[in-house]
């Protein structure tokens, strides 16, 4: 048996405040945001863009997580995946958090006043995907999709809690391999629409891969973190042990690999083509000091963790693995960075105080649903089935 204290936030506690507190400077944040977009509406657009896709991605990660955790009936992660659920519980606030978006389409997205003018032949030809209606349609879709879907398992999972028994995870499990593929595709043309479409001569048949890439990469490192502070807290120290810092370790590994090799196919393929069209992306992305970036986000996205996570005794440090998992967190903001911004500032890096405002009006209202969902309800699945096979999980 687990003990209540071990999983439940008690009342009074400093983690019970600190939801009010991240909502309080994400509500400040933003109001400096729509005064900062007053003077500059542009490059508020492109900021709270990058602020959203970023926390978007570790949201749309939890959803993984917990989908392939019920598809392939995995014991181990069951201690995880409430920590999980909750960051897929933010996907209504993000359904909110994308209105600005909305608001200012114009500024973000070229192919809107291409439309308009009618004087670009190839943004012509591809309006019949590229067009407003069409895209505020997909949007409703990926989010009605997202949020359905998030809610059905988060709430089943805290309905199990009460009731026990196999029926809700038999259940959940049938459901997931299509959720899956929904969120997969869903996923995949958001990646088009919010990020490919910046450009709109510019296309990858890879690129919504590079981003689920990218997106498990930061999920399993904010488990990492999120962990350390629940221990560090008090809390889940004889519930979530070694064995799963090290399993979260060997995952965060993988993932770094897999996304450098996604992103390595997709330079690679298009260098070979050499077609102008595609080679555009990677030639603005190696002039100037985006030059440096690039090279700082193969380097720190892919060549330092790649020798930082394989030793097996990293993965059994808590301090050490949240070190890199911090780390990665960071090159996973720098990789949206290069995403985005190249579209804004084509001249090279510029981070002004628009980028830290919008970063911090998202991340604190993140933050704020993050912690009032695991305040809420117990800090695991108490009466999943698997949970004895986790609690005592060993690694081989």
């Amino acid at each position: 048996m687990i003990a209540r204290d071990q999983v439940t936030v008690p009342a009074g506690h400093w983690l019970t405040r600190l939801p009010w507190v991240a909502g309080g400077v994400g509500v400040l944040a933003t109001a400096l945001s729509l005064v900062l977009a007053s003077g500059n509406p542009r490059q508020f657009a492109f900021s709270w863009l990058l602020a959203f896709l970023f926390f978007a991605s570790l949201a749309i990660g939890g959803m993984y997580f917990v989908l392939v955790h019920y598809a392939t009936q995995a014991g181990w992660g069951v201690v995880v995946r409430r920590l999980a659920e909750n960051m897929m519980g933010t996907i209504p606030l993000l359904a909110l958090l994308f209105l600005p978006i909305v608001w200012q389409m114009r500024e973000l997205f070229p192919w809107v006043n291409a439309l308009a003018d009618g004087d670009d032949h190839l943004i012509a030809a591809k309006a019949p995907y590229l067009n407003t209606r069409f895209f505020l349609v997909r949007a409703a879709v990926y989010f009605t999709v997202w949020v359905a879907i998030a809610l059905l398992f988060a709430r089943r999972s805290r309905a199990q809690d009460r009731t026990g028994g196999t029926a809700i995870s038999l259940a959940l499990k049938r459901i997931s391999a299509p959720a899956l593929i929904a969120l997969a595709l869903t996923q995949t043309f958001a990646a088009f629409d919010w990020i490919m479409s910046l450009d709109p001569t510019w296309y990858s048949t890879i690129f919504g891969v590079y981003w689920f890439a990218g997106s498990f990469v930061s999920t399993f490192a904010f488990l990492v973190l999120a962990i350390v502070v629940l221990r560090s807290a008090g809390l889940m120290k004889d519930v979530i042990t070694l064995e799963h810092f090290h399993d979260l370790g060997k995952l965060l590994f993988a993932f770094t690999v897999f996304w450098a090799y996604i992103g390595f196919s997709q330079f690679f393929l298009i260098w070979y083509g050499n077609i102008p069209e595609e080679t555009i992306f990677f030639r603005e992305r190696l002039e100037g000091s985006w030059r440096a970036m690039s090279f700082l986000l193969a380097a720190g996205h892919f060549a330092v963790p790649f020798f930082f996570f394989m030793p097996r005794s990293i993965k059994r440090k808590p301090g050490l693995l949240a070190l890199g998992a911090g780390w990665m967190l960071l090159m996973h903001f720098v990789d949206m960075y290069w995403l985005v911004m190249p579209a804004m500032h084509p001249h090279g890096v510029h981070i002004g105080l628009s980028d830290l405002a919008a970063f911090a009006a998202v991340g604190g209202l993140f933050a704020a649903v993050f912690g009032r969902l695991c305040a809420g309800s117990a800090l695991v699945p108490v009466r999943d089935p698997r949970l004895a096979e986790s609690l005592s999980f060993e690694n081989v």
